[in-house]
């Protein structure tokens, strides 16, 4: 029933996010389905751009993903929409939805990340995890260690790290810049 909810939650986020989307999805060479065991043993070979679903049953890579992106290695070498769930979660570009992995990293990201370890060059949302670690945070850091070099918005956690504040660069429990 959790995981209904969960994939049903996804496909509604992947929907609203996908109009920002619409450009590089409607490219040619963009496929509805990916089923990877591990690049390159990958039915599309990772300059495919895949519009729909991707399952990556160890490790699969692709140019962009718009939709649901589901295995144990997520891999995208420019853009992600939607929600992605696995191990490991890893966007070269902008990610912009939901990332759900052990290990969620992306260059750029909009949305909520949850997971061991959320890390973006640039992220804006919600990032909740053990660790969360930014450039530039917009939004939220919950988590047991949180840390940036610029922060525009609120940590909660046991460690707090604003690297460039100037007043009280670390604090306990909750940090803060707006």
């Amino acid at each position: 029933m959790k995981i209904r909810k969960t994939i049903a939650r996804a496909a509604v986020l992947a929907i609203l996010c996908g109009t920002s989307a619409v450009a590089w999805a409607e490219e040619a060479g963009t496929k509805p389905i990916q089923l990877a065991l591990w690049n390159p043993a990958q039915v599309f070979d990772e300059e495919t751009s895949i519009a729909g679903i991707r399952i990556n049953l160890l490790y699969g890579v692709n140019r962009n993903m718009l939709g649901l992106d589901l295995g144990l290695g997520n891999h995208t070498r420019e853009n992600t929409t939607g929600f992605q769930y696995g191990l490991v979660g890893y966007t070269e570009g902008t990610f912009v939805g939901w990332q759900n992995n052990f290990f969620n990293y992306s260059t750029t990201f909009l949305g909520f990340q949850t997971g061991f370890y959320n890390g973006a060059e640039s992220a804006t949302g919600f990032e909740w995890g053990l660790v969360n670690v930014t450039d530039d945070m917009h939004g939220l850091q919950l988590g047991i260690f949180n840390m940036t070099q610029t922060l525009h918005g609120l940590q909660i956690g046991v460690i707090n790290v604003v690297q460039r504040k100037e007043e009280l660069p670390i604090l306990p429990i909750l940090n803060w810049s707006f």
